[in-house]
């Protein structure tokens, strides 16, 4: 299972009050993604980030559209997106530009990019992945935080280097 060895840290204890944060969520396969958003979201209030939703076409526009946010003032971006594996080499184009894209874009910045978009070989792989009532796994929720994580220990080395 792909969740084994995740950090076991507590949600709870991030304070992300004045943190702006920009969800860019892809809106292919409408089910897992809106499962997505819904685990980014709730992970997002919980810790009182200020958060702007952006729908994206698809997990291929996710790049450009995290760089925009951040460059318009975004703390930190949570990319949300679902591909899944078809009978052709779309799946591994499309999964690398956004990898790709996505990885240039935070380090580009110098701003973290939350990572939720999920690989898939089937639709049922997504659903166990997206936070439902019954998911094995909230991988919104966990792009949310590892997005505000990072952007509070940016902060606080940013700030003890001045």
């Amino acid at each position: 299972m792909s969740g084994e060895g995740a950090p076991t840290g507590n949600v709870g204890d991030i304070d992300a009050s004045g943190l702006k944060v920009t969800i860019v969520a892809g809106t292919w396969h409408a089910t897992i993604a809106d499962g997505l958003l819904a685990g980014a979201r709730r992970t997002l209030d919980a810790a009182g980030a200020e958060v702007t939703v952006v729908t994206a076409p698809g997990s291929f526009e996710l790049p450009v559209l995290a760089q925009a946010a951040l460059q318009a003032g975004a703390d930190a971006v949570v990319a949300l997106g679902v591909i899944i594996r078809g009978g052709t080499p779309h799946f591994e184009f499309v999964s690398d530009a956004a990898t790709s894209g996505l990885t240039q874009v935070a380090l580009t910045t110098g701003k973290p990019v939350g990572f939720g978009v999920l690989t898939l070989d089937t639709e049922q792989q997504g659903i166990d992945r997206a936070g439902f009532e019954g998911s094995k796994e909230d991988k919104g929720a966990e792009a949310a935080e590892a997005a505000m994580r990072t952007a509070l220990t940016l902060r606080q080395i940013r700030a003890s280097a001045s």
